[in-house]
């Protein structure tokens, strides 16, 4: 099974519009809305007028650019990106001096999403998967018994031991509370390595989440492209729709 998931639905009107259209043409199986953005308000129309199967994009990283916001929302907010964007290693770090921020600004954005779509994401991932930072993980943001996004998943040789270890830990937590695919990749890494292949012969046999941004040309042009139509039949997704190139 594939799930070819678009995410930032909503940050603005032209990333709204391109998951409308890669949705309508039956390129993407889901997607994942930011909250308190420019075109948040809009997003959720678009996304009950086409039925779009759409989550949480929970943003911990960019600031807010639309409303409204309750002002003490907004200023724990602006501290917890400062937080996460001052260092490498800031997701890592559990902060205790902003352990009422995190979990304000999470249930604000749970809720905020409840308000626009009327009914809980049906799944949650993170803005640059900050949903996996130390805060959301050790306090238990993220309710449980949801469609979590699960670290990105690695071809041998990719990442250092370490490095995987880390991720595997992390993964196993994930999983004793909340529910995952087995897989994840990033369509712009697979295409820019060339090995999207690969994870649809996994889509056979297990179930495979690729993240996408239709935004980016690239990605737009693959996603709308014969060889990806194509490969999506072969795993049981009907793809329609304008086609814009050969794909790769």
């Amino acid at each position: 099974m594939i799930v070819v998931n678009a995410d930032d639905f909503g940050r603005s009107r032209a990333e709204t519009d391109v998951v409308a259209v890669c949705h309508d043409a039956g390129r993407v199986t889901s997607a994942t809305a930011m909250v308190f953005m420019l075109d948040s308000e809009r997003a959720a129309e678009v996304a009950r007028d086409r039925g779009i199967d759409v989550g949480l994009h929970l943003n911990l990283s960019q600031r807010f650019s639309g409303g409204p916001v309750i002002e003490s929302v907004r200023r724990s907010h602006d501290r917890i990106v400062s937080f996460l964007a001052a260092g490498r290693y800031a997701t890592v770090v559990y902060n205790p001096f902003l352990r009422r921020q995190f979990r304000d600004v999470v249930q604000a954005q749970l809720e905020e999403f409840a308000r626009l779509y009327g009914k809980p994401p049906a799944h949650i991932d993170g803005h640059q998967h900050q949903h996996l930072c130390a805060n959301v993980m050790v306090d238990r943001l993220i309710p449980r018994g949801r469609r979590v996004r699960r670290n990105f998943s690695f071809w041998p040789g990719e990442k250092s031991a370490l490095n995987r270890m880390y991720r595997r830990r992390i993964d196993a937590r994930l999983a004793r509370d909340y529910l995952l695919v087995d897989y994840f990749f990033s369509l712009e890494d697979s295409l820019q390595k060339g090995r999207l292949s690969r994870a649809f012969d996994l889509a056979g046999t297990a179930t495979v989440e690729i993240m996408t941004h239709p935004v980016n040309p690239i990605e737009f042009r693959y996603l709308m492209s014969d060889s990806f139509a194509d490969a999506l039949r072969r795993l049981g997704v009907p793809a329609s729709g304008a086609r814009t190139g050969t794909g790769g």
